[in-house]
């Protein structure tokens, strides 16, 4: 059990946070800028001017009623930033074995948690992001944790290294039965992996509780937007054997092809993650494509976020409800080529393998 009662002023808000998170993983999710990373550091004892009370299984880390402040190397917590943070002087082996505490045994299941025997020998600039994110998850197993505190660890990598390193966080929660902080903006990824879900506005509790519970709320919906995702709500309609395809009807009224999975029932609600950098765009009728889902829109909004653009795009509901914009991420580069603007007509394309069933 984690106990968290912790405040503490940031600009332009005072953090303000009171849970208890089982021992699995919590997905911590909410805007940028919501206190995320604020709570980890309290956690992990970096940041002094946080106040209350942090206890593990009843360890107390930080009780300022009582005068009780461990030191971060006293609290044995496994902090992995953003960025992994690795030393670059030192070999995969030297970071993994930098902070190990007691018999190398530890040293030695983490190298093999996380597959490095093949990377001991080499140094940081040399490691892929995949591999460098690995080697630091692999040194806060090593130092024995009590807790682990995720940053936000995919953030960095390609959508292909994702879907590779996932397998590996699984991995860890099931060997190494450490509770486990995990920041993220992907509202499929923290389903993937969470038990739980705290979600964050403004450095206070909006949410929190079994992740599948709250994907109903109007606060996942905002998180899954904020994490430039796509989050539908619908119903198994039928099975397709031999196509290798599940038909689902969205509350709107649209359909889609997701990947065959027939041990859902047709009518069981369920629901759908589309990664926005997923979703194909075209300035006319599409005809001979491989994808199986496409939608007629219209662009609502156009953005500029970080290198990317990203698209709000509303189709015709077929139920008469507000439609949810789908959101498209592409490059300023294929905004000009198309000569995309507000208003314009467009056509979505969505591969089925592209539609994670939640």
């Amino acid at each position: 059990m984690i106990e968290i009662a912790v405040e503490l002023p940031l600009a332009p808000f005072e953090l303000r946070v009171a849970v208890r998170l089982g021992d699995g993983v919590t997905a911590i999710m909410g805007p940028s800028g919501s206190g995320k990373t604020s709570l980890l550091e309290a956690v992990a004892g970096l940041r002094p001017r946080a106040r209350g009370r942090i206890a593990l299984d009843g360890i107390v880390l930080l009780d300022t009623q009582s005068g009780v402040r461990l030191r971060p190397e006293r609290r044995r917590v496994g902090y992995v930033p953003q960025g992994a943070g690795l030393f670059p002087h030192l070999t995969v082996m030297g970071n993994v074995r930098f902070a190990a505490r007691g018999a190398g045994s530890r040293v030695r299941a983490a190298i093999e948690s996380l597959e490095l025997a093949p990377l001991l020998d080499r140094y940081p600039a040399t490691l892929s992001g995949g591999e460098q994110q690995r080697v630091a998850l692999a040194r806060s197993l090593a130092s024995d944790p009590r807790l682990l505190l995720l940053d936000e660890p995919l953030a960095a990598l390609d959508v292909a290294l994702r879907e590779r390193f996932v397998p590996y966080l699984l991995r860890v929660h099931d060997e190494w039965k450490v509770p486990v902080l995990y920041v993220t903006h992907n509202v499929g990824e923290a389903l993937d992996l969470a038990e739980a879900v705290l979600l964050l506005r403004t450095g206070t509790v909006e949410a929190h509780g079994p992740a599948l519970d709250l994907l109903s709320r109007p606060a996942m919906a905002r998180a899954a937007e904020a994490g430039i995702e796509n989050l539908r709500h619908g119903r198994i309609v039928a099975h397709d054997d031999q196509g290798g395809t599940t038909r689902v009807q969205l509350d709107d009224g649209q359909a889609l092809a997701v990947p065959l999975s027939s041990s859902r029932l047709p009518g069981e609600a369920v629901n759908l993650a589309i990664r926005a950098e997923d979703v194909l765009l075209a300035v006319e009728p599409l005809r001979g494509l491989s994808a199986r889902n496409i939608i007629e829109a219209r662009i609502v909004t156009l953005d500029r976020v970080g290198p990317d653009a990203l698209l709000r795009c509303r189709a015709a509901s077929a139920s008469g409800s507000e439609p949810r914009p789908w959101l498209v991420r592409i490059t300023p580069s294929a905004v000009d080529s198309l000569g995309l603007v507000s208003g314009q007509r467009v056509w979505l394309a969505i591969k089925s393998h592209s539609v994670r069933l939640l």
